[in-house]
């Protein structure tokens, strides 16, 4: 019987090894994506350039649709040529601020990493330091808007007022709104409005 126990001993001992050395030989893995499965880095590139002809055609979507919206609000204000500069600015001040060549939408995952191993007060800084940023943009949309809005008759304001918002203009939706109601929080906005 004790060799019998010996015997297994050996056995498991050897399958232990051959399986310490396999592993040592097996190639390395492919590194994981974000939900545990391999990705090469021809997957990888793939899934880039798909979403980078994505972004692209939703870009230009979104371009043809504020350039609609832009000839009809033009048609509707009725505008004159001393008009045309004021909104053709106003126009400019509402687009998306350039990104640099390169850049996609959301961060790089470096960039991430980055930002999050900084020291929690450093993180809060650059983002009090991005939202002044987009303060200034806005601030300079609504400077733009002025202007323009201080060139309006009487009449070509009522109209203007009356247009739903899209790009920081009119009245209406709000960012993002339509389904819950005024503004962006749907009810709670209107509550706060009345």
């Amino acid at each position: 019987m004790n060799t019998l126990r010996k015997q297994i001993l050996v056995a498991f001992a050897a399958v232990g090894f051959a399986g310490a050395a396999f592993a040592q030989t097996a190639p390395a893995a492919a590194p994981e994506g974000r939900h545990g499965h391999a990705v090469t880095a021809e997957q990888r590139a793939a899934h880039q350039a798909k979403r980078a002809a994505h972004r692209a055609e939703f870009q230009a979507k979104r371009a043809e649709r504020q350039a609609a919206r832009a000839a009809k609000l033009r048609t509707d204000l009725k505008l004159t040529a001393q008009q045309e500069p004021a909104f053709a600015a106003f126009l400019a001040a509402g687009k998306p601020a350039a990104r640099p060549q390169g850049q996609s939408l959301g961060k790089p995952a470096g960039e991430r990493a980055s930002f999050a191993a900084l020291p929690a007060p450093q993180r809060m800084e650059r983002m009090v330091e991005r939202q002044k940023q987009r303060t200034a943009r806005m601030e300079a949309r609504q400077a733009a808007l002025n202007n323009f809005y201080a060139v309006l008759t009487p009449e070509q304001k009522k109209v203007f007022d009356s247009q739903p918002m899209h790009g920081g203009f009119g009245k209406g939706r709000g960012h993002g709104g339509g389904h819950g109601g005024p503004g962006h929080h749907g009810a709670r906005s209107a509550a706060l409005q009345s």
